[in-house]
């Protein structure tokens, strides 16, 4: 896992902007049907999670016009997505740009250094966040294979496809959307 030494890219204003109008359902079921296929891929990263995994997560972009709550159990993990004010309760709250969020995932950002330097909030059940950020850490996830796995047969060309729209979505935002490939 690399530190976070450089300046977490935040994702530019005008996009962020441009996602408030858009409805918030498809991006839900979208990130459902990604975290219900993960629970079946990684059943030890939910697995890991013990008790933890009945708790409910805030996970909030400071960038972005709204958040994510997710329970991630394993037999059946609930994701909610709503606008920003309208957050029912959570266990525990992850708040930070879109970048730091997706680099804990990829293991490209370390969590406590984006802690110390503020660049990420934690508030609530922080042994609910640390098991958390263990069971992602020990998972390695890649949000495009994840993604791409959805689509059965075609989850080849579609990691392909996902892999060259996540280089040119980093070139813009400065956000790595992809685990990098092992050799590259």
């Amino acid at each position: 896992m690399s530190s976070n030494s450089a300046t977490v890219p935040e994702l530019p204003g005008v996009l962020a902007f441009g996602l408030r109008p858009l409805p918030l359902a498809p991006l839900a079921a979208a990130l459902d049907l990604v975290v219900k296929s993960a629970a079946r891929r990684h059943p030890a990263m939910f697995a890991r999670l013990g008790d933890q995994a009945g708790k409910r997560f805030l996970i909030e972009p400071t960038d972005l016009p709204f958040v994510v709550v997710m329970t991630p159990r394993a037999d059946d993990p609930e994701i909610l997505v709503v606008r920003r004010g309208e957050e029912p309760e959570a266990d525990a709250r992850i708040a930070g740009p879109l970048g730091a969020l997706v680099g804990l995932i990829h293991g490209a950002y370390d969590g406590d250094a984006l802690f110390f330097s503020r660049d990420l909030t934690v508030e609530g059940d922080m042994s609910a966040v640390v098991a958390l950020r263990n069971a992602l850490d020990d998972a390695e996830i890649d949000l495009v294979a994840e993604a791409a796995s959805v689509l059965g047969p075609l989850a080849s060309p579609a990691e392909r496809v996902g892999r060259l729209a996540a280089s040119v979505a980093e070139k813009i935002t400065g956000i790595a959307f992809a685990r990098p490939r092992s050799g590259s």
